[in-house]
Protein backbone atom coordinates (compact mmCIF):
# COMPACT_ATOMS: atom_id res chain seq x y z
CA UNK A 1 0.00 0.00 0.00
CA UNK A 2 1.29 3.50 -0.76
CA UNK A 3 2.01 5.38 2.09
CA UNK A 4 0.77 9.25 2.72
CA UNK A 5 3.04 12.13 2.44
CA UNK A 6 3.51 14.74 5.20
CA UNK A 7 5.87 17.66 4.89
CA UNK A 8 8.29 18.61 7.80
CA UNK A 9 10.19 21.58 8.91
CA UNK A 10 7.24 23.93 9.14
CA UNK A 11 8.66 25.89 12.51
CA UNK A 12 11.88 27.09 11.21
CA UNK A 13 13.82 28.74 8.56
CA UNK A 14 11.60 29.70 5.81
CA UNK A 15 8.35 28.63 7.50
CA UNK A 16 9.57 30.53 10.75
CA UNK A 17 7.72 33.71 9.28
CA UNK A 18 4.34 33.49 9.85
CA UNK A 19 2.80 34.57 6.48
CA UNK A 20 5.48 31.63 4.50
CA UNK A 21 3.95 28.89 7.03
CA UNK A 22 0.45 29.73 6.39
CA UNK A 23 1.27 29.87 2.78
CA UNK A 24 2.67 26.63 2.73
CA UNK A 25 0.58 24.93 4.71
CA UNK A 26 -2.47 26.24 2.43
CA UNK A 27 -0.59 24.21 -0.28
CA UNK A 28 0.15 21.57 1.23
CA UNK A 29 -3.61 20.88 2.38
CA UNK A 30 -4.82 22.18 -1.35
CA UNK A 31 -2.48 19.13 -2.88
CA UNK A 32 -3.45 16.08 -0.92
CA UNK A 33 -0.70 16.03 1.78
CA UNK A 34 -1.60 14.61 5.13
CA UNK A 35 0.44 16.19 7.62
CA UNK A 36 2.87 18.75 8.90
CA UNK A 37 5.24 18.48 11.63
CA UNK A 38 7.22 20.91 13.95
CA UNK A 39 10.41 19.83 15.36
CA UNK A 40 11.70 20.80 18.77
CA UNK A 41 14.91 21.94 20.09
CA UNK A 42 14.29 25.21 23.32
CA UNK A 43 18.12 25.88 22.88
CA UNK A 44 21.06 25.02 20.60
CA UNK A 45 24.73 24.93 21.29
CA UNK A 46 26.46 27.77 20.70
CA UNK A 47 29.23 27.57 19.03
CA UNK A 48 27.11 24.47 16.84
CA UNK A 49 28.43 21.09 18.17
CA UNK A 50 28.96 18.07 16.15
CA UNK A 51 25.87 16.23 17.02
CA UNK A 52 23.58 19.94 16.78
CA UNK A 53 21.24 19.69 13.57
CA UNK A 54 21.06 23.39 13.38
CA UNK A 55 23.24 26.65 13.37
CA UNK A 56 22.43 28.58 16.69
CA UNK A 57 20.93 31.47 14.92
CA UNK A 58 18.21 29.44 12.92
CA UNK A 59 15.23 30.75 13.10
CA UNK A 60 13.19 28.03 15.20
CA UNK A 61 9.61 28.71 16.57
CA UNK A 62 8.40 26.76 20.19
CA UNK A 63 6.31 23.54 18.15
CA UNK A 64 3.52 24.46 20.71
CA UNK A 65 3.05 27.83 19.40
CA UNK A 66 3.51 27.16 15.48
CA UNK A 67 1.07 24.03 15.75
CA UNK A 68 -1.70 26.55 16.83
CA UNK A 69 -0.67 29.08 14.36
CA UNK A 70 -1.01 26.13 11.68
CA UNK A 71 -4.24 25.15 13.24
CA UNK A 72 -6.25 28.35 12.91
CA UNK A 73 -4.78 28.52 8.80
CA UNK A 74 -5.98 24.64 8.21
CA UNK A 75 -9.18 22.28 8.40
CA UNK A 76 -7.83 19.27 7.32
CA UNK A 77 -4.12 18.38 7.92
CA UNK A 78 -2.85 16.42 10.97
CA UNK A 79 -0.70 18.30 12.85
CA UNK A 80 2.60 16.33 14.18
CA UNK A 81 5.12 17.28 16.71
CA UNK A 82 8.07 15.59 15.34
CA UNK A 83 9.26 14.99 18.31
CA UNK A 84 8.92 17.31 21.37
CA UNK A 85 12.12 16.29 23.56
CA UNK A 86 9.96 15.50 26.59
CA UNK A 87 12.45 15.38 29.60
CA UNK A 88 12.82 19.08 29.55
CA UNK A 89 9.33 20.38 29.38
CA UNK A 90 6.86 20.49 32.71
CA UNK A 91 4.40 18.09 31.97
CA UNK A 92 1.62 19.45 33.03
CA UNK A 93 2.33 22.31 31.24
CA UNK A 94 2.82 20.48 28.13
CA UNK A 95 -0.63 18.88 28.72
CA UNK A 96 -2.35 21.91 29.35
CA UNK A 97 -0.56 23.32 26.53
CA UNK A 98 -1.37 20.51 23.35
CA UNK A 99 -4.84 19.54 25.19
CA UNK A 100 -5.46 23.21 24.06
CA UNK A 101 -3.66 22.03 20.45
CA UNK A 102 -5.61 19.37 20.16
CA UNK A 103 -9.05 21.22 20.80
CA UNK A 104 -8.59 24.69 18.68
CA UNK A 105 -7.40 22.07 15.88
CA UNK A 106 -11.11 19.52 16.37
CA UNK A 107 -8.47 16.67 17.38
CA UNK A 108 -5.78 16.77 15.03
CA UNK A 109 -2.93 16.44 17.55
CA UNK A 110 0.19 13.97 17.00
CA UNK A 111 2.19 14.08 19.64
CA UNK A 112 5.51 13.09 19.19
CA UNK A 113 7.84 11.93 21.83
CA UNK A 114 11.60 12.10 21.80
CA UNK A 115 14.20 11.76 24.61
CA UNK A 116 16.50 13.93 23.46
CA UNK A 117 20.12 13.93 22.74
CA UNK A 118 22.23 16.99 22.88
CA UNK A 119 23.85 17.64 26.18
CA UNK A 120 24.44 20.99 26.66
CA UNK A 121 20.54 21.88 25.61
CA UNK A 122 19.69 19.29 28.21
CA UNK A 123 21.78 20.26 30.83
CA UNK A 124 20.97 23.93 30.09
CA UNK A 125 17.38 23.30 31.09
CA UNK A 126 18.56 20.90 34.19
CA UNK A 127 18.15 17.63 32.79
CA UNK A 128 20.88 15.04 33.58
CA UNK A 129 21.34 13.47 30.33
CA UNK A 130 21.98 10.16 31.83
CA UNK A 131 18.00 9.90 33.53
CA UNK A 132 16.51 11.47 30.37
CA UNK A 133 14.65 8.04 29.17
CA UNK A 134 13.14 7.55 32.67
CA UNK A 135 11.94 11.38 33.02
CA UNK A 136 10.10 11.15 29.56
CA UNK A 137 8.35 7.70 30.65
CA UNK A 138 7.28 9.21 33.59
CA UNK A 139 6.34 12.80 32.62
CA UNK A 140 4.10 10.62 29.86
CA UNK A 141 2.35 8.64 32.59
CA UNK A 142 1.51 11.66 34.34
CA UNK A 143 0.33 14.18 31.35
CA UNK A 144 -2.39 10.56 30.37
CA UNK A 145 -3.44 10.67 33.80
CA UNK A 146 -3.92 14.71 33.32
CA UNK A 147 -6.00 14.01 30.01
CA UNK A 148 -7.62 10.96 30.55
CA UNK A 149 -8.47 9.76 34.04
CA UNK A 150 -11.37 11.21 36.07
CA UNK A 151 -9.29 12.29 39.11
CA UNK A 152 -6.10 12.90 38.00
CA UNK A 153 -3.01 12.03 40.31
CA UNK A 154 0.70 10.83 39.76
CA UNK A 155 3.54 10.19 42.05
CA UNK A 156 7.27 10.14 40.62
CA UNK A 157 10.13 10.68 41.02
CA UNK A 158 10.72 13.67 38.89
CA UNK A 159 6.64 14.60 39.51
CA UNK A 160 3.89 14.16 41.50
CA UNK A 161 0.85 15.90 41.75
CA UNK A 162 -3.23 15.04 43.49
CA UNK A 163 -5.94 16.99 43.72
CA UNK A 164 -6.02 18.75 40.56
CA UNK A 165 -7.09 18.86 37.20
CA UNK A 166 -7.49 20.33 33.97
CA UNK A 167 -10.23 20.97 31.62
CA UNK A 168 -10.84 21.04 28.49
CA UNK A 169 -9.40 17.55 27.82
CA UNK A 170 -8.28 16.94 24.05
CA UNK A 171 -10.50 16.54 21.53
CA UNK A 172 -9.54 12.55 20.72
CA UNK A 173 -10.84 10.68 22.88
CA UNK A 174 -6.94 9.32 22.81
CA UNK A 175 -4.44 11.57 21.13
CA UNK A 176 -1.80 9.75 19.01
CA UNK A 177 1.44 9.03 20.72
CA UNK A 178 4.17 9.16 17.73
CA UNK A 179 7.80 7.96 19.63
CA UNK A 180 10.75 9.16 18.17
CA UNK A 181 14.22 7.16 17.83
CA UNK A 182 16.51 4.52 15.99
CA UNK A 183 17.75 2.89 19.46
CA UNK A 184 16.72 -0.65 21.05
CA UNK A 185 15.03 1.75 23.72
CA UNK A 186 13.33 3.64 21.58
CA UNK A 187 11.97 1.13 19.55
CA UNK A 188 10.34 -0.80 23.21
CA UNK A 189 9.05 2.49 24.08
CA UNK A 190 6.95 2.85 20.75
CA UNK A 191 5.39 -1.13 21.10
CA UNK A 192 4.46 -0.64 24.52
CA UNK A 193 3.59 3.11 24.85
CA UNK A 194 3.05 4.32 21.32
CA UNK A 195 0.35 4.57 18.31
CA UNK A 196 2.74 5.09 15.99
CA UNK A 197 7.08 5.37 15.36
CA UNK A 198 8.90 7.79 13.90
CA UNK A 199 11.82 7.54 12.35
CA UNK A 200 14.56 10.69 10.67
CA UNK A 201 16.07 10.67 7.81
CA UNK A 202 16.45 7.34 6.81
CA UNK A 203 17.44 5.42 3.51
CA UNK A 204 15.72 2.11 2.53
CA UNK A 205 18.51 -0.21 3.91
CA UNK A 206 17.73 1.75 7.41
CA UNK A 207 14.19 1.64 7.12
CA UNK A 208 14.06 -1.96 6.58
CA UNK A 209 16.50 -2.87 9.57
CA UNK A 210 14.52 -0.62 12.05
CA UNK A 211 10.50 -1.82 10.77
CA UNK A 212 11.95 -5.54 10.95
CA UNK A 213 13.57 -4.71 14.59
CA UNK A 214 9.82 -3.13 15.36
CA UNK A 215 8.16 -6.24 14.55
CA UNK A 216 10.06 -8.28 16.51
CA UNK A 217 9.58 -6.32 19.80
CA UNK A 218 5.82 -6.00 18.54
CA UNK A 219 5.75 -9.85 18.89
CA UNK A 220 7.63 -10.55 21.81
CA UNK A 221 5.55 -8.12 23.66
CA UNK A 222 2.23 -9.20 22.69
CA UNK A 223 0.90 -6.41 20.58
CA UNK A 224 -2.07 -6.80 18.85
CA UNK A 225 -2.36 -3.83 17.09
CA UNK A 226 -0.61 -1.99 14.20
CA UNK A 227 2.13 0.00 14.74
CA UNK A 228 1.97 3.24 12.47
CA UNK A 229 5.33 3.97 10.66
CA UNK A 230 6.37 7.31 9.41
CA UNK A 231 9.83 8.06 7.97
CA UNK A 232 11.81 10.96 6.66
CA UNK A 233 13.44 9.52 3.99
CA UNK A 234 16.96 10.44 3.38
CA UNK A 235 17.16 10.24 -0.26
CA UNK A 236 15.58 11.59 -3.16
CA UNK A 237 11.72 10.59 -4.14
CA UNK A 238 10.24 9.50 -7.34
CA UNK A 239 7.32 6.92 -7.80
CA UNK A 240 9.40 4.10 -7.34
CA UNK A 241 11.31 5.07 -4.43
CA UNK A 242 7.64 5.84 -2.70
CA UNK A 243 6.48 2.33 -3.97
CA UNK A 244 9.72 1.07 -1.98
CA UNK A 245 8.95 2.44 1.48
CA UNK A 246 5.63 1.50 1.06
CA UNK A 247 6.35 -2.41 0.92
CA UNK A 248 8.83 -1.82 3.58
CA UNK A 249 5.69 -0.93 5.82
CA UNK A 250 6.16 2.82 5.79
CA UNK A 251 2.65 4.57 6.09
CA UNK A 252 3.98 7.84 5.56
CA UNK A 253 6.29 9.90 4.23
CA UNK A 254 7.78 12.89 5.85
CA UNK A 255 9.40 14.93 2.78
CA UNK A 256 11.84 17.41 4.42
CA UNK A 257 12.58 20.33 2.75
CA UNK A 258 16.71 21.61 2.39
CA UNK A 259 17.31 24.25 4.88
CA UNK A 260 18.36 27.01 3.18
CA UNK A 261 15.36 27.36 0.86
CA UNK A 262 13.46 30.84 0.61
CA UNK A 263 9.72 30.62 0.43
CA UNK A 264 9.33 30.38 -3.45
CA UNK A 265 11.81 27.84 -3.29
CA UNK A 266 9.89 25.90 -0.48
CA UNK A 267 6.73 26.12 -2.51
CA UNK A 268 8.54 24.64 -5.34
CA UNK A 269 9.48 21.60 -2.85
CA UNK A 270 5.86 21.37 -2.07
CA UNK A 271 4.66 20.94 -5.45
CA UNK A 272 7.52 18.50 -6.50
CA UNK A 273 6.40 16.13 -3.64
CA UNK A 274 3.27 16.28 -3.95
CA UNK A 275 1.43 13.18 -3.19
CA UNK A 276 -0.19 12.97 -6.60
CA UNK A 277 3.37 13.71 -8.44
CA UNK A 278 4.81 10.75 -6.23
CA UNK A 279 1.98 7.94 -6.77
CA UNK A 280 1.09 8.20 -3.12
CA UNK A 281 -2.00 7.66 -1.20
CA UNK A 282 -3.77 11.25 -0.88
CA UNK A 283 -5.00 12.27 2.34
CA UNK A 284 -7.53 10.24 4.14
Amino acid sequence: MAPTIGLFSMNFNAAADPATAERIARLTERLGYDSLWVGDHVVLPSPRTEASPLDPGTPLLDPVVALTHLAARTEHLLLGAGCIVLPQRNPLVLAKQLASVDVLSSGRLLFGVGVGYLEPELRALGVDPRDRARRAEEYLDAMESLWYDKSPAFQGTYTSFEGVDAHPRPAQTRVPVVIGGHSTAAHRRAVTRGDAWFGYLMGLRATAQQVAALRALAVEHGRDRPLHISVAPARRLGSEVVRAYGDLGVDRLVVVPPVDLTADQLADFVEAHAPARLGAAPRP
